[in-house]
């Protein structure tokens, strides 16, 4: 009998344990449930954007200077500093804008003068070559008021004879520049020195011209009339012009 009721009983139990069993795999079977691992991998997504925010620290630098710069500006000694500034800047602008600017002068106004005392050299020669017949104290008049100093009184001590030579020979004289040029000028001593060539045609009583072309050096001094020579001759032979 206990075999008997022991043999029932294992096969009454072993349905029980068999179906204890199936009706727990199910429950093991819930692992796909479990695979909740990609929620996990969003925290990057969630840290990145958070980053940059705590770059925005400049801005508050930004802010807390702007009340100090503007508490600067209005202190007196501040914006005293600041007007001795742009002052000394202005200042030094000026000062060198006025220095280019009389150095420019100072060479335009040498130009002007040299031109001036070029000018009055040519003239001169000219007025020194030319001489008519028909009105020589008039054309001797023209040779004294051209010339200063030492030519002046050659041309006065010699004024007599030349009247008479010219009247005489019953020529006329003129004079054109070739080429001309200053040697030397020193406006504060006011001398001078021209280099020239000259064409000069003498017409005789018979009509007829004969030119001849000549170099002269001339000096010249500043007067209270002008710049007038002072002397005036033939350059020597293999002088330039200029």
């Amino acid at each position: 009998m206990t075999d008997t009721k022991t043999a029932d009983q294992a096969a009454a139990t072993e349905p029980a344990t068999e179906e204890a069993e199936s009706s727990a795999e199910p429950a093991g079977k819930a692992e796909p449930a479990g695979k909740a691992e990609p929620a996990e991998k969003a925290e990057p997504a969630a840290e990145s954007p958070a980053e940059p925010a705590e770059e925005a620290e400049p801005a508050e630098v930004s802010r807390e200077a702007a009340p100090e710069a503007r508490r600067l500006t209005r202190d007196p000694l501040v914006r005293v500093a600041l007007a001795v500034a742009v002052a000394a800047a202005v200042v030094a602008a000026w000062f060198g804008w006025s220095y280019y600017a009389a150095s420019g002068d100072d060479s335009i106004a040498y130009a002007s003068e040299r031109d001036r005392v070029l000018a009055a050299a040519d003239q001169a020669i000219v007025n020194l070559n030319t001489l008519d017949h028909r009105n020589v104290a008039g054309g001797l008049k023209v040779w004294q008021d051209s010339a200063t100093a030492q030519l002046y009184d050659s041309i006065v001590q010699g004024r007599a004879q030349l009247e008479k030579d010219v009247a005489k020979a019953k020529t006329t004289s003129s004079a054109k520049i070739l080429e001309s040029g200053l040697t030397e000028l020193d406006t504060r001593a006011g001398k001078a020195a021209v280099a020239a060539a000259i064409r000069v045609t003498v017409t005789g009583p018979d009509g007829k011209p004969a030119a001849r072309t000549s170099r002269l050096l001339g000096q010249l001094t500043k007067t209270p009339t002008g710049w007038k020579l002072s002397a005036l001759g033939l350059a020597p032979t293999g002088t330039s012009g200029s």
